[in-house]
């Protein structure tokens, strides 16, 4: 993108940062339009599992409701309480959304087709969703509340004890790609299930890690059955209770720009990202990003359905799940893979 500016007539620094500008707008924009619709899809998934209509008045079958919503939050007051912190009340939700659209920087959406093609992409993902937990805290600290701050603090220790478990999974992933390079980690996945399959989903020591990414991705997002933070029979709305219009909306699109975010990490780390999901010629006439693009509501499906049908969890059983069970099985597998590797890669 920087060389079609420059033959602009633009010199080499002004091209590079209208191309980083641009690059932005095209990753942000349909970004904020996607969380519109799957807020959307989200309750139109529940109503049907629950045998509701859902959202269906404002637009031709309720295609415009999500926009409505945002109008209605946007014309609100914002209301800051008395006994609050205002400069940090206020910035909290802002650390929240932008961090959430930070994370996309690296995200490959084709071959190549990537903002920033960093080595340490996975390193720079596993970095940025750590800081979400800033916003958090910082919401239910500043807002004076006994209720915020019971949330805060359950969500510090949630997002914290399923991120070492997390960890260790993308280092089977690492290991098995050579590479922390995202781009590098999809193509390692072509044809690895016997020539056929694009994909680690299909490796036996990796599957079960695939199973374990997906179930503490749930968890990192506090969506159901993991949203202890926004318990509505304990907590009234978790660290969300003191909030109002636009500031209350910033959470609500960073939370959904997140799952969207674990979504594609799950299409990207093991099921061949922007690959077909088979290794077949006249698969690839299909665009990358529309293969990406259907894992990705793939994903965010079966995210919608366990909301729907799974009741939340109790606050020990969620943190027995993560140390006793998750940390133990993603290290020892850790074990396995790497031995595994040394085994039959290097001898």
């Amino acid at each position: 993108m920087t060389e079609t500016f420059q033959s602009w007539g633009m010199n080499h620094d002004w091209a590079w940062f209208a191309a980083t500008i641009a690059g932005i707008l095209l990753i942000a924009l349909p970004l904020m339009l996607a969380v519109a619709m799957i807020i959307y899809a989200d309750r139109k998934i529940w109503a049907a599992m629950a045998l509701r209509r859902g959202p269906n008045v404002v637009g031709p079958f309720g295609l415009l409701q999500s926009f409505a919503d945002g109008l209605k939050v946007f014309l609100q007051e914002t209301i800051v309480p008395s006994a609050a912190n205002k400069g940090l009340f206020l910035i909290a939700p802002i650390i929240t959304f932008t961090v959430a659209l930070m994370a996309w920087a690296v995200i490959p959406f084709n071959s190549g087709a990537v903002l920033a093609d960093i080595n340490v992409g996975l390193l720079y993902v596993l970095a940025i969703s750590s800081l979400g937990i800033y916003g958090i805290v910082i919401a239910g600290w500043a807002s004076n509340s006994k209720y915020p701050f019971f949330s805060a603090m359950r969500a510090a220790a949630q997002m914290i004890s399923y991120e070492v478990s997390i960890g260790f999974v993308l280092i089977c992933v690492v290991l098995y790609a050579n590479s922390f390079n995202l781009n590098v980690i999809v193509e390692a996945q072509r044809g690895h299930g016997l020539g056929i399959v694009n994909g680690y989903w299909f490796n036996l020591l990796l599957f079960p890690m695939w199973v374990v990414f997906l179930i503490s991705s749930m968890a990192e997002t506090a969506r159901a059955p993991f949203d202890l933070t926004e318990a509505e029979s304990e907590l009234v709305a978790g660290y969300q209770t003191e909030y109002s219009s636009m500031s209350f909306a910033l959470y609500w699109l960073g939370e959904y720009a997140n799952v969207l975010l674990m979504c594609a990490l799950n299409a990207t780390l093991f099921f061949g990202g922007w690959l077909p999901p088979l290794e077949i010629g006249f698969l690839y006439w299909i665009p990358g990003w529309v293969w990406l693009f259907i894992k990705i509501l793939f994903f965010f499906f079966i995210f919608s359905w366990v909301k729907a049908t799974v009741p939340r969890y109790r606050y020990d059983q969620l943190m027995r799940l993560g140390w006793k069970v998750f940390l133990p099985l993603s290290l020892s597998f850790v074990v396995l893979v790497s031995g595994w590797l040394m085994f039959t890669r290097y001898g």
